[in-house]
């Protein structure tokens, strides 16, 4: 028989990505989890991991194994949620999109604070996809919601220009692109729209100077309100000290959604922490669900 804690080492050993750290997650020393990875393979008969001193790589073997790992380990979680007890300690790892609106964020974070235990993992569309796909995650809040996936739909938004109070446009509803042709712009680097809004400009002629890029949208915030440029930002962005000024003809939208794998389609389920979670960022956004 495999003890549920075999399965836990296993899989703490693939989301670490080594057996030290693996350890640390499991608090248990790295020869007592060593131990337990041996006592698996012998069970199943099976080497699961090429063994290294750089590096920690599945077997063939071991990445059969890691999908029903994953779903056994899934139902374990889904058993112990029943318990009112058990559920606290029952980390959800959450990965969120670096250009989610900070105010949405923390309204669907407070909304279950002190009874759902977080581990949170920010970053790109791309990276947090490749790491729910693999189950590093166990859900992400997104704008780039991928079909085929249990998704709990917050917020349908487009873009708008960011400027400051006292602008030339800011009393406006909309302004051509080549209106701004002589402005001061900055990049928000990690946003996901940053290619569809560069060839937009581009196209109509509009070259502008950059005076920042950032990876921080509250450094692109402030840049905006002290001045030194504006910038293209999500309409949840809106806030005192800016103005948002649509720009005529550019009419992306991104949906923000929470995600999970097909195999994790519980942890989005009407009345979990997830989908209150997401009932708190649709109403701090003022939006319309999908």
């Amino acid at each position: 028989m495999i003890d549920r804690y075999l399965i836990r080492y296993f899989l703490a050993v693939i989301d670490q990505g080594s057996f030290s750290r693996a350890a640390q997650q499991c608090n248990v020393s790295q020869p007592t989890l060593s131990i337990g990875i041996a006592k698996l393979e012998t069970l199943l008969d099976q080497k699961l991991f090429d063994r290294s001193n750089r590096r920690v790589a599945l077997t063939e073997a071991g990445s059969r194994f890691a999908d029903h790992a994953r779903r056994i380990e899934a139902e374990f979680l889904a058993a112990e949620r029943l318990s009112p007890a058990a559920a606290p300690g029952i980390p959800i790892r959450l990965g969120v999109l670096a250009s989610i609106a900070v105010p949405i964020l923390q309204a669907g974070l407070a909304a279950i604070a002190g009874e759902t235990a977080l581990e949170m993992t920010e970053g790109r569309g791309r990276e947090l996809d490749a790491l729910l796909d693999r189950g590093r995650l166990d859900a992400i809040l997104t704008a780039t919601p991928r079909s085929g996936l249990p998704t709990r739909n917050i917020l349908r938004e487009g873009y708008a220009m960011a400027l400051p109070l006292g602008h030339p446009h800011a009393g406006r509803g909309a302004v051509a692109a080549e209106a701004l042709a002589g402005e001061t712009m900055l990049v928000r680097r990690h946003c996901e729209a940053l290619p569809q809004i560069s060839r937009f400009f581009t196209s109509r002629g509009v070259r502008p100077v950059m005076a920042a890029r950032t990876l921080s949208d509250a450094h692109a915030l402030a840049y905006v309100e002290a001045g030194l440029g504006i910038t293209m930002v999500p309409e949840s962005f809106a806030r005192p000290g800016l103005v948002l000024v649509r720009i005529t003809g550019f009419d992306l939208q991104r949906t923000i959604a929470v995600q999970a794998r097909a195999q994790d389609a519980w942890r989005i389920e009407p009345g979990g922490a997830l989908d209150r979670f997401a009932a708190a960022c649709l109403v701090q956004a003022g939006g319309a669900s999908g």
